[in-house]
């Protein structure tokens, strides 16, 4: 391993994080998971004020640290705990825009592939298109884990999107919104990390795994308050835990 700690972004050492890291992108989100599931939580990184914690959930390391907002945030501190700090899994936990009536708010998303319109595998010079998926180990393991919790956890194919606001609804010469040709394909969802995370662990062998909670319906127009966002989100935040305490 290239021993380059602490970085620019993050000041600790290897022994700082557990094997496991929980990624929510909001900073806050990252303490608030830290101060109210973890046991003996203690801060580890704030650079840039991206806290990182490392605490314990039903006894075993659990680290948990933002990503930040998109692929070139998340690919940056992915790739510094995969190649840097000796860090094994991550398990990205964030909110996603469902992308067809059958997603609907409240659900959870396990990410089996992350499609993409961004252009981050050409930095790995492949001679071809990459598929970025999620670790067989860490999705069976949390699909499992859903069950005895009883959720009814969706697993398919997201997209991860370089574009928030998109200014060009529609393709050229179709008659179809962008987000209805992904939709056709069968995806479920759209964010702005997966894809990022699962080639970065891809090139690091390492295992990574996304999962979100559907806050809003980008068909339907549905969302949820921030009441019940906070709801919704306990129940994916304890399944990334309980999925972590496992491996």
């Amino acid at each position: 391993m290239n021993k380059r700690y602490p970085t620019p972004h993050i000041n600790a050492v290897p022994e700082d994080f557990a094997k496991t890291v929980l990624m929510p992108g909001d900073p806050l989100r990252a303490k608030f998971i830290a101060e109210n599931y973890l046991e003996n939580p203690k801060l580890v990184n704030n650079v840039r004020g991206v806290n990182g914690y490392t605490g314990f959930f039903e006894g075993v390391p659990v680290s948990v640290m933002a990503s930040g907002m998109g692929m070139p945030s998340i690919g940056i501190y992915s790739y510094e705990l995969f190649n840097f700090f000796d860090v094994d899994n991550i398990i990205r936990v964030g909110s996603a825009g469902g992308m067809t009536e059958k997603i609907r708010v409240n659900d959870v998303v396990a990410a089996m592939g992350a499609c993409t319109d961004s252009t981050y595998a050409r930095s790995f010079g492949i001679p071809g298109t990459f598929a970025p998926i999620a670790d067989y180990n860490l999705l069976s393991t949390c699909v499992e884990t859903g069950k005895e919790m009883n959720i009814d956890i969706k697993v398919g194919n997201i997209l991860s999107s370089d574009v928030f606001y998109k200014d060009e609804p529609y393709s050229e010469g179709a008659g179809l919104t962008n987000r209805e040709r992904w939709a056709k394909m069968g995806v479920l969802a759209e964010e702005m990390e997966a894809a990022a995370l699962y080639m970065n662990a891809a090139r690091a062998g390492k295992k990574a795994l996304c999962i979100c909670t559907v806050s809003d319906n980008l068909v339907t127009g549905e969302s949820l308050s921030s009441a019940e966002r906070q709801t919704s989100f306990d129940t994916m935040i304890t399944l990334a835990l309980k999925t972590a305490a496992r491996l």
